[in-house]
């Protein structure tokens, strides 16, 4: 009964609260994960049901590279965490940079996309349901891809003044964890409207 006694406390010591920056970032992702499925259901709900034209498959280029950049910012944001847990700012910095730039990259493909879509193709959100569904779904997902460049410019500057160090690495992997996000979801959203849309 004893050594019971003396071994519960090493046990719950031995037991961490997780990080509330990442219990945080997590609740986020679920609720926004929620948002996203039902544009997505209600983009596939109305695919095809347009009474007038113009299509997906008529209007639709599947944007390879952007999605390409997109998808490589996650690589280098997660080489950017690690680089400063080991103290290596200036590293960090380019990798942070990198993705800033990969990311930017995206949402200037998503603004040349909707720019020949709008004006070449005259596919509005008030065209037909297909419009409208195509524009609230990718562009959902560009405010949050906005969103996280906003947060990874202020981190890159504010690393720029000397400001991010190894002590911060915590809160840059919540970051992180906001771009993977972002990043996964794109996976989802191109899927269904340059795959299966088409």
């Amino acid at each position: 009964m004893s050594t019971l006694a003396t071994r519960l406390p090493e046990n719950s010591a031995a037991w961490k609260l997780p990080y509330r920056g990442k219990v945080g970032m997590a609740c986020l992702i679920i609720a926004e994960s929620a948002i996203f499925t039902i544009f997505v259901v209600a983009y596939l709900f109305y695919l095809g049901k347009s009474l007038s034209g113009p299509t997906p498959r008529e209007v639709l280029e599947t944007p390879s590279f952007y999605t390409v950049c997109l998808l490589s910012s996650s690589l280098t944001i997660h080489l950017a965490g690690k680089l400063l847990e080991r103290g290596r700012r200036g590293a960090f910095l380019a990798f942070w940079l990198l993705t800033v730039i990969l990311g930017a990259l995206f949402l200037y493909g998503t603004g040349r996309e909707w720019h020949r879509l709008i004006y070449e193709r005259g596919l509005t959100i008030s065209t037909n349901l297909f419009g409208t569904t195509y524009y609230s779904l990718v562009g959902l997902h560009a405010f949050h891809v906005t969103a996280g460049l906003i947060m990874l410019t202020i981190v890159l500057l504010l690393g720029l003044a000397g400001r991010v160090g190894p002590e911060q690495s915590a809160r840059v992997d919540v970051l992180s964890l906001y771009w993977h996000f972002v990043d996964a979801v794109w996976v989802v959203v191109f899927t269904v409207v340059y795959v299966l849309g088409r």
